[in-house]
């Protein structure tokens, strides 16, 4: 069992292995033509269950051939160009590269005597991210495993710097379209669900500022403490980046720390045409940036910035095994002092190969076109009488809903366009996701694929149609 091992006398056999899987995986992308086959748990759950476990295959082409049925076949496919699902993002080479480099080397990016290197490179990625942003000379921050832990950190690091020992006062703001990981961390991190204020949203899904000077006042005089306010540069519906500016000059004024969830919408820091939908960012306390969404990096890439690199010290813990304090004296710049992670991937390494293959300008020409498409989409969406469209698109996401020409209750278009949504992830034809607005059922693209048309938008819209105008004839024929 020991030529299973990665090292130097097994390095052709690593060679021979990573290629025979790295060529399946290649013809399967060349040999797509759909994003998803259609497959159902119950039709697939007999064949994974059936392998055991306990009898390897013994054979690296036999266990490829196995993959092949319980997984190649049937995965779903970002890089298909009608996936227009939910945000997963086709990834570029140069980022594919360093994963396989990564996985090899094995680096954990806790401490220093595990990573060298691999510790600098973070570092200077989050020196890089950190001036893309505006954050100043004082600026820090650490990779993490995406948006929510991001999130949860920052609001760690807020709850920590309200300096108040009665937890029961504390209190976060977020607009209602705001991720759900807003709440999730409230309640991890003991404030529970109801610490979190939520705060209408304009025409446009952006958080009404008015509204939220409203709520400041109120829980100023209220005798509580406005621990955050969580501004959103990207919903995940509908890519709506609320007013910066304004929601900095009110952090300013009430003594709150303000973060900025970008999760989404950092893709414009390297956008050649779009950064300044960013404006007001370089105010914020902390940051949340997920590369695996915007920067079409694999998953997982993602990190949280902060301004003020002294607010890091309340994630800081410090083992003799580890990383002990004579460490911190000696200089040693271990990760781990700085993250809610002990072990931890290299994952800033794909961000590095990207950056100097391809360059920021290069990322930010992607997102850039997808942006574009999103317009043409919304276009298209409001051209068509089939659809009623939600609001014009800041960024690269799409909300509607298909409405039938006769008369028909809400309740039943509901069903209509739930039908037609699981009916074409059924067919594997296209992946669109799905939302509620104002309590209806809505339809979402969210493009993030540079290879999408807008013959593709269109070629899918007559699907979906047709799937909800089957549903509503069937139901029809049924009533009668």
């Amino acid at each position: 069992m020991r030529s299973h091992l990665l090292n130097d006398t097994t390095a052709e056999r690593y060679r021979r292995s990573v290629t025979e899987g790295v060529e399946r995986v290649a013809n399967k992308l060349a040999m797509t033509r759909r994003p998803f086959t259609g497959v159902t748990p119950d039709e697939l759950a007999p064949a994974i269950a059936a392998v055991d476990l306990d009898q390897p295959l013994g054979d690296t082409t036999a266990a490829l051939d196995e993959l092949e049925q319980v997984y190649l076949r049937d995965a779903v496919y970002f890089h298909h160009p009608r996936y227009l699902g939910h945000l997963n993002c086709p990834v570029v080479i140069p980022a594919v590269l360093g994963e396989a480099v990564l996985s090899a080397v094995n680096s954990s990016l806790d401490t220093w005597d595990q990573s060298a290197g691999g510790t600098l490179i973070e570092r200077r990625l989050i020196d890089w991210t950190a001036g893309r942003i505006g954050l100043g000379p004082a600026a820090d921050g650490v990779f993490t495993s995406g948006g929510t832990q991001s999130n949860l950190q920052a609001m760690l690091l807020a709850r920590e710097e309200a300096k108040t020992d009665d937890l029961s006062k504390l209190r976060i703001f977020s607009s209602e379209c705001s991720h759900f990981s807003v709440q999730k961390s409230a309640t991890l991190l003991g404030l529970g669900r109801d610490a979190v204020v939520s705060i209408p949203v304009d025409r446009d899904k952006r958080l009404q500022t008015a509204a939220l000077a409203a709520e400041l006042e109120r829980c100023k005089e209220d005798g509580l403490v406005p621990m955050a306010v969580v501004a959103t540069a990207g919903t995940t519906d509908f890519g709506s980046i609320d007013p910066l500016p304004e929601i900095a000059d009110l952090c300013t004024l009430y003594g709150a720390w303000m973060h900025v969830d970008a999760a989404y919408g950092c893709g414009l820091l390297v956008s050649p045409t779009r950064r300044h939908l960013l404006d007001g960012i370089e105010r914020a306390d902390s940051v949340t940036v997920d590369y695996h969404k915007s920067f079409f990096q694999p998953v997982s890439s993602s990190a949280v910035l902060v301004r003020d690199e002294g607010t890091l010290r309340h994630a800081t813990y410090h083992a003799d095994y580890l990383n002990p304090r004579r460490t911190v004296e000696e200089r040693i710049p271990n990760q781990v002092d700085k993250s809610l992670q002990t072990t931890r991937r290299f994952d800033a390494l794909k961000l590095w190969m990207t950056l100097r293959v391809m360059g920021a300008d290069g990322v930010g020409g992607l997102f850039d076109e997808v942006c574009d498409l999103a317009a043409d989409g919304w276009q298209l969406l409001a051209d068509d009488p089939r659809y009623d469209v939600v609001v014009e698109p800041r960024l690269s996401t799409l909300v509607f809903r298909y409405i039938p020409e006769r008369v028909t209750a809400p309740a039943e278009i509901d069903r209509a366009n739930l039908y037609a949504r699981k009916a074409l992830f059924a067919s594997g034809e296209a992946v669109v996701a799905g939302t509620k607005v104002d309590g209806r059922q809505y339809l979402k693209f969210t493009l993030l694929n540079p290879e999408t048309t807008v013959h593709d938008i269109a070629a899918v819209l007559d699907l979906i149609a047709g799937h909800a105008e089957q549903y509503l004839g069937e139901t029809l024929v049924h009533a009668s």
